[in-house]
């Protein structure tokens, strides 16, 4: 079934989608039987006979469409950008399954939400108490979002030699920044070693969550959870009732979440890497400064312990775009809440599982509109972007520009779709909740401010808005241009 040289576009796209889906259903489909696992162990016969099932229906239906569609020679970037936007959409449909199956989440459109919102690390949730689900599904969410971190193609690669020479027009679609660092000189190896380390942060801080006041199982849904910079927790009250112990902990792996998980595997060899990281020391300047803005401005409420703990645990969780909330900065003073709607627009580092615009691309802004100011004084004079002592060319520096302006212009044309769907088919949505929300999820941040702060959640709004959150989560992760290549004309034509 191997297509010849003239195999028209459309076609040759639609086995390649369906060849990496169903290689992908595989591994969402062993993820949800694991979850059935986990209910058979805490005697939850009806939650692991629906999970089962669900991963049953999600592994056949992998197995069949990977056995009846070979993957093309080779795959262009097109097609490997269209690919994964498709993807992402479609696994994200059957991680539904097993919220419908076991009836924890009846409604599609809810369910649908609830598992774009765990894929792609974002942790809204429509769901008003977890602590009443099953473990098994408690499970399953905290592992949507595990397998979303880095990214389920990316764990594709590393366990399969899934796409040949193809996959890193796949993995280049799928990781966050603007190129893949490669740690190998194959691309499975460069996988392997990412997937590595992310294994063993997790563990390491289900280590360490364990020692303080967290059940076994809190602390592998919470290691999950924070290392993938999710933010899905076991209780309504997010961190709020956890010791200040287990708060600082995941306040650190949060930290370690936002960082590039190359340079990681590069600093465990030499240490010395993490210092000569540019983008690290941006990381570093940001993260310190809003921990201490926010302390300060919590101070006349708050002992200097308890801000510095709660402005700490609040910022890395928003600035990493995790979303594990210890109190509900909804209540700060307004001053503070324009910090924190600042901080939604930063993320994490390229490279890492968090989302948002990246300190990467923030960095070479702000050097672009530098270089430009030098200009305007220095009309003939030659200004080079530079980050640390390495150059940015021009093209990339144009890309981040573009990136910006597609990003800023999505969430003002969002934020005005978002409310005027709310006024028409539920609540009138104020300014603050609405502009909040589209933050979050083309962040993948989590909670917003207004009627989507972290005491609240997003089960008010209607279908349509569901929907509407739910693409904007994908478009966030895959970081915009994967999806929107889907409506472009150049993808479809001969």
């Amino acid at each position: 079934m191997i297509a010849n040289q003239a195999e028209r576009p459309t076609r040759a796209l639609f086995r390649t989608v369906a060849h990496v889906l169903g290689s992908v259903l595989i591994f969402i489909g062993i993820g949800m039987a694991t979850a059935a696992v986990v209910s058979v162990l805490h005697r939850e016969t009806g939650a692991a006979l629906g999970i089962g099932a669900a991963a049953l229906a999600t592994s056949a239906t992998g197995l069949v469409t990977r056995r009846l569609f070979q993957l093309p020679a080779s795959i262009t970037v097109k097609q490997g950008f269209a690919t994964v936007g498709l993807a992402w959409f479609v696994f994200s449909l059957f991680g539904t399954l097993p919220y419908l199956f076991t009836g924890a989440i009846p409604d599609f459109a809810d369910a649908f939400f609830e598992t774009a919102s765990g894929f792609t690390t974002t942790g809204s949730s429509v769901l008003p108490n977890p602590e009443t689900l099953p473990h098994g599904i408690l499970f399953w969410r905290a592992l949507t979002q595990w397998l979303g971190g880095l990214g389920v193609i990316v764990l594709g690669v590393a366990v399969l030699p899934l796409l040949g020479t193809g996959g890193m027009q796949l993995v280049r679609a799928e990781t966050s920044g603007p190129a893949v660092d490669r740690l190998a000189p194959k691309l499975q190896g460069t996988a392997k070693r990412l997937w590595l380390v992310y294994g063993v942060l997790t563990v390491t801080e289900i280590v360490f969550l364990y020692m303080g006041d967290m059940t076994g199982f809190e602390a592998v849904v919470h290691s999950m959870a924070t290392m993938s910079t999710g933010g899905f927790a076991t209780k309504a009250t997010s961190l709020a009732s956890f010791s200040a112990y287990t708060k600082w902990v995941i306040t650190v792996f949060m930290f370690l979440g936002g960082i590039s998980f190359a340079l990681h595997f590069r600093a465990f060899r030499r240490p010395v890497d993490y210092a000569r990281s540019a983008e690290l020391r941006l990381y570093v300047i940001l993260v310190v400064s809003a921990v201490i803005l926010a302390t300060g401005g919590l101070l006349p409420r708050f002992p200097f312990g308890e801000a510095l703990l709660e402005g700490g645990v609040t910022v890395v969780s928003i600035i990493t775009t995790t979303g594990f909330a210890s109190s509900d900065f909804g209540l700060w003073r307004p001053a503070l809440q324009v910090l924190i709607v600042g901080l939604m627009f930063l993320g994490g580092m390229a490279g890492s599982t968090a989302g948002g615009i990246k300190t990467f691309r923030i960095g070479v802004l702000t050097k672009a509109a530098y270089a430009d100011l030098r200009r305007l004084v220095h009309p003939r004079g030659v200004f080079r972007v530079t980050l640390g002592r390495q150059k940015v060319s021009d093209p990339v520096v144009e890309s981040v520009q573009s990136f910006f302006l597609f990003y800023m212009f999505l969430f003002m044309t969002a934020t005005f779709l978002l409310t005027f769907i709310d006024a028409n088919l539920g609540e009138d949505l104020d300014l603050i909740t609405s502009a909040s929300a589209v933050a979050s999820a083309m962040g993948n941040i989590g909670p917003g401010l207004g009627d989507v702060g972290p005491a609240y959640n997003f089960a008010f709004m209607p279908a349509p808005a569901k929907f509407l959150l739910s693409g904007l989560m994908i478009l966030g992760r895959l970081e915009i241009f994967p999806v929107l290549v889907l409506f472009t004309r150049d993808l479809w034509k001969r």
